[in-house]
C-alpha cells in the first residue's frame, strides 16, 4: 500500500512548489497512486478544512500569500553569489517562501542582516517563489534631488533645476551610472561635504534629455511644489508598523470580498461584494458591503507620518509614477487590500431595496481577506459572458450580484439624477523608454459605474453617521453654478439651437435635459464641455452645503484614505463617534478642522495643476514630429490675445494666436466669447469646427501653436495680420497714398466675401 505523506510534509512542498501545487502534482511528489488517491483527497480536504491551505483554481495553496510589498531580510550570499531573503511578516502555516533578490545596476550593495522595502513578483520553478526588487533599504532615507549632470575632469556635479535651490552636490568618479553631461539626473545624497563644504551624491537614474517626455513629470513635481521624499521619521514610523490583528475587530474574512482597479493599480483601498437580502420584509433588495482600508489605525494624529501625509494632502498621479501620499509600507503593502492577505478595514453594511434606495447601514472595524484581486475590464468580460479563470469561480458569488445590485442602484440615481456628463478622459500610454506611444480615451465599463455607485453610497452612509452623531468632519462640497455661468451656458446652448429656461431653482434634472436633447448632435461634446465649465470646483469645508453634482443634501470622502487625507479625517471621525479606539479625531483635529480643510483643497487643486501641466507636456512632445500636419478640432475657447482648439484626435489644446487669423482686426467680445473681424464680419466663437495646421509643438512648455485653416469648412486666408493703426482697419504702409490703401482694403473685403461663400 501507498505511504500516504504527513500533513507537514504536504505544507512544506505547497510552499516550495507554488506553481505546482494541484492534486495530481502532490500526488507525484510523493508517489501516490491508485485508490491512494482517495486518501489523499480526504488529507488535503483536512487540511483546507482547518485553514491551512486553500483551494484555488485547481491548487491548493498556504492560504496567506507574500503581499507585492514586502519587507524582507537579506541573507548571506549562497555560494553562488545570489542573495536570498526572508521574509519578516510571513502569516502562512508552511515554511516561509524563498525570496531572491534581483539586483538592478544602481541600486546599492547588499548583505547579510540588512532588512529591506521590496517589491515582489511570484514564479514558479527556479528553486524560489518570489522574486523582489529593491525598494529601498529599512532605515535609510537618503536625500535626493533632481538637477542636470555636468561632467568634470574626476566624476562630476549635479546642478539642482529647482530655482530655490543653489547648491550643487560633487559626484566622485564612479558613482556617475554613466551619465553624460547635460542630462537629467536623480541622485542622492551619499557622504557629508567634502573640502569645499558640497555634499557628495550618487547617480541613481538617468532621465536624458531634460526636455524628453521621461523627465516631464519629474519637472512638474518641482514646479509645483509637490513633496516627493518623506521625512526620516515617518520612514521609521512607516518601517516599525506590524499588521493589525483580529483584536477589538469583527472578523470579515470569510465574507468574498472582492478589489476592482484598473489593471495597472499598484494600491487597494476598497473591495466589495453584495447578496441578495434574505429579511423577507425586503424582498428583491440587497445587502452590499464595502471595506475600506484602516489607515487609520497605522497612520495616528500628530505622528510624522500624519504630518506628513496632511501636508501631501493626497497622492498625485502622472502617466509614468505615482508621489503617493504614504509611503510604500503603507500604500503599497499594510492598507493595501492584497489578494488573500489579511487586512484591517474599516467597512460599511448597507441593506437597499429593489429600487436601490438606501433602508439601513452600519458601519464595523473589521479584519478582512481579499478573495480576489480584479481589474474592471475582466470583471466586465467576465460580465459579457467571457470570464477568464480568475472570475469563473466568482460568476454565481460574487460578480452576478453585484451586477445585480448596481441594477437596483441604477434605478434609485435615475430618481436622483445626479449630473450625468458625457466627456471621455484621455489616457496617455509610454512605452519601455517613457515616450508616447498612443492616445486614446479611456473606455468606460459598467464595472466602472458599478464601482461608483458603490463608494457614493459608502461615502453618503458615513456623512449621514456623522451627523446624526453630532461628531465634527470635512464635507465635500459643491455648490451650484452662479448665475453668470449660467448665463454663458444658456447662450452656448441656443447657439447650438437648444434650450436651458431661466427663472427657476436649478436643478441637476435641468442640466441633464439639455445634455440628453444634445446627445447624437454635432455640438454634444461642445454642450458637455460648456457645462462642466458652469460648474463650480469642488472643496473641502467642515460646514454642510450639500453635493450640487451628485444631488445630494450631505456627502463626505471616505472611500479612499489611501490617497486622499480628507478621507482619513473621516475615518477618525468614525472611530471616536463609534468609540473603537484612541487613534479617532482629537481636539486639536477638530479645532484644526477648518484650517485642515482650506490646505487639502488647496493641495488637491495643486495636483491637478501638475497632472494637468504634464499631460500637456508628454501630447507636446507626442506631437512635435507633426509640426505642419493639419488636424481637426472644435474652438474650445475665446481670449483677446487668440483663440483655444481642442484637437479631435488627442484632446490636446492649442492656441491659434490672434496674429494667425488674418489680414484684419478682431473685436473680442468677453461676454458673447467671440471674435468678430473689423472688415469681413467674420465671427469667430466657441464649439465652431476647425482645421488647423500644427505649426510649433514645444514639449519643455506643452505649448501648442496652430494656424487656422478653415472655419466650419469654410477656407481663410492664411498668414499674420499687419500691425494696427491708430484709425480702424489694418494699417497703412509708409508713403502708401489714402487712395491707394482704400482700393486694397476694398480688394481684401471682396476676397474675404468669396472665401466665406
Amino acid at each position: 500500500m501507498t505511504q500516504l505523506p504527513e500533513k507537514a510534509q504536504i505544507l512544506a512542498w505547497i510552499s516550495e512548489n507554488p506553481g505546482k501545487a494541484s492534486k495530481r502534482d502532490i500526488a507525484k511528489a510523493f508517489g501516490v497512486k491508485g485508490a491512494a488517491r482517495i486518501d489523499l483527497k480526504r488529507v488535503l480536504r483536512e487540511l483546507e478544512t482547518e485553514g491551512h491551505i486553500e483551494k484555488r483554481r485547481r491548487a491548493y495553496r498556504d492560504p496567506d500569500k507574500l503581499p507585492p510589498v514586502s519587507v524582507l531580510e537579506v541573507l548571506p550570499p549562497d555560494a553562488d553569489g545570489d542573495l536570498y531573503a526572508r521574509p519578516l511578516e510571513w502569516q502562512g502555516e508552511g515554511p516561509a517562501p524563498r525570496v531572491l533578490v534581483v539586483p538592478r545596476e544602481s541600486d546599492p550593495a547588499l548583505g547579510g542582516g540588512n532588512r529591506i522595502l521590496a517589491r515582489l513578483t511570484e514564479v514558479s520553478g527556479n528553486g524560489h517563489a518570489y522574486e523582489a526588487r529593491l525598494i529601498r533599504r529599512i532605515g535609510i532615507n537618503p536625500l535626493r534631488l533632481l538637477g542636470i549632470f555636468r561632467k568634470g575632469a574626476e566624476g562630476g556635479r549635479v546642478v539642482p533645476i529647482d530655482k530655490g535651490s543653489a547648491k550643487e552636490w560633487i559626484v566622485p568618479e564612479g558613482a556617475t551610472h554613466g551619465a553624460k553631461d547635460g542630462e537629467l539626473v536623480e541622485a542622492e545624497q551619499a557622504g557629508p561635504g567634502g573640502r569645499l563644504g558640497l555634499p557628495r551624491a550618487r547617480v541613481v537614474d538617468r532621465l536624458g534629455d531634460p526636455t524628453a517626455p521621461r523627465a516631464v513629470s519629474l519637472i512638474a513635481i518641482h514646479q509645483h511644489g509637490i513633496p516627493d521624499s518623506f521625512p526620516d521619521a515617518a520612514i521609521e514610523e512607516a518601517d516599525g508598523m506590524k499588521p493589525a490583528g483580529l483584536a477589538g475587530r469583527e472578523d470579515l474574512r470569510d465574507l468574498p470580498l472582492v478589489t476592482i482597479d484598473p489593471i495597472d493599480a499598484r494600491d487597494r483601498d476598497d473591495a466589495c461584494w453584495a447578496h441578495p437580502d434574505d429579511d423577507p420584509k425586503n424582498a428583491g433588495g440587497y445587502v452590499i458591503w464595502v471595506a475600506i482600508a484602516d489607515v487609520a489605525h497605522y497612520v495616528r494624529s500628530g505622528t510624522a507620518l500624519d504630518r506628513e501625509a496632511r501636508r501631501r494632502g493626497n497622492s498625485t498621479y502622472f502617466p509614468d509614477r505615482v508621489v503617493p501620499m504614504l509611503p510604500d509600507r503603507l500604500s503599497g503593502d499594510l492598507c493595501s487590500l492584497h489578494e488573500g492577505v489579511p487586512r484591517a478595514c474599516v467597512a460599511v453594511r448597507m441593506q437597499i431595496d429593489a429600487h436601490g434606495r438606501k433602508l439601513s447601514h452600519r458601519f464595523v472595524r473589521g479584519l478582512m481577506r481579499s478573495a480576489e484581486s480584479l481589474s474592471y475590464a475582466e470583471v466586465q468580460a467576465a460580465r459579457d459572458g467571457a470570464p477568464n479563470e480568475k472570475c469563473a469561480p466568482l460568476m454565481d458569488e460574487v460578480i452576478a450580484p453585484l451586477y445585480a445590485a448596481y441594477e437596483a442602484l441604477r434605478d434609485a440615481r435615475a430618481a436622483r439624477q445626479p449630473l450625468d456628463l458625457d466627456l471621455p478622459e484621455r489616457r496617455i500610454e509610454l512605452d519601455e523608454k517613457g515616450h508616447v506611444s498612443s492616445v486614446a480615451f479611456r473606455e468606460r465599463f459598467d464595472a466602472h459605474r458599478l464601482i461608483e455607485e458603490f463608494m457614493v453610497l459608502a461615502n453618503v452612509a458615513a456623512a449621514e453617521t456623522l451627523i446624526a452623531k453630532r461628531r465634527p468632519l470635512v464635507f465635500r462640497v459643491h455648490e451650484e453654478p452662479p448665475p453668470e455661468k449660467l448665463d454663458a451656458l444658456r447662450e452656448t446652448a441656443e447657439a447650438s439651437g437648444l434650450t436651458l429656461a431661466k427663472g427657476q431653482v436649478l436643478k441637476t434634472s435641468h442640466l441633464n435635459r439639455l445634455l440628453h436633447d444634445a446627445a447624437g448632435m454635432e455640438e454634444a461634446e461642445l454642450i458637455n464641455l460648456a457645462t462642466l465649465r458652469a460648474m463650480t470646483q469642488a472643496y473641502y469645508s467642515p460646514a454642510n452645503y450639500g453635493h450640487f453634482g451628485l444631488a445630494l443634501k450631505a456627502y463626505a470622502h471616505f472611500t479612499s484614505p489611501i490617497r486622499r487625507y480628507a478621507d482619513l479625517v473621516v475615518h477618525r471621525a468614525l472611530i471616536s463617534a463609534h468609540g473603537w479606539g484612541k487613534d479617532g479625531l482629537t481636539p486639536e483635529d477638530e479645532e484644526m478642522l477648518e484650517a485642515t480643510a482650506e490646505h487639502i483643497s488647496e493641495t488637491e487643486r495643486r495636483s491637478m495643476a501638475a497632472e494637468r501641466d504634464t499631460t500637456d507636456r508628454y501630447l507636446a512632445a507626442y506631437l512635435s514630429d507633426r509640426v505642419g500636419a493639419s488636424f481637426t478640432g472644435r474652438i474650445s475657447g475665446i481670449a483677446r490675445f487668440g483663440v483655444f482648439v481642442k484637437l479631435d484626435e488627442t484632446g490636446a489644446d492649442g492656441l491659434i494666436p490672434i496674429r494667425e487669423l488674418g489680414q484684419e482686426y478682431f473685436h473680442y467680445d468677453r461676454d458673447a466669447q467671440t471674435l468678430m473681424g473689423a472688415d469681413s464680419g467674420l465671427t469667430i466663437s466657441v464649439g465652431q469646427r476647425v482645421e488647423v495646421e500644427l505649426t510649433e509643438a514645444v514639449p519643455v512648455t506643452g505649448g501648442l501653436t496652430l494656424e487656422l485653416i478653415s472655419l466650419e469648412g469654410a477656407a481663410l486666408g492664411r498668414g499674420p495680420r499687419p500691425a494696427r493703426g491708430p484709425g480702424r482697419g489694418a494699417a497703412r504702409k509708409p508713403g502708401q497714398s489714402a487712395a491707394r490703401a482704400k482700393a486694397l482694403k476694398a480688394k481684401a473685403r471682396r476676397k474675404v466675401v468669396r472665401r466665406r461663400k
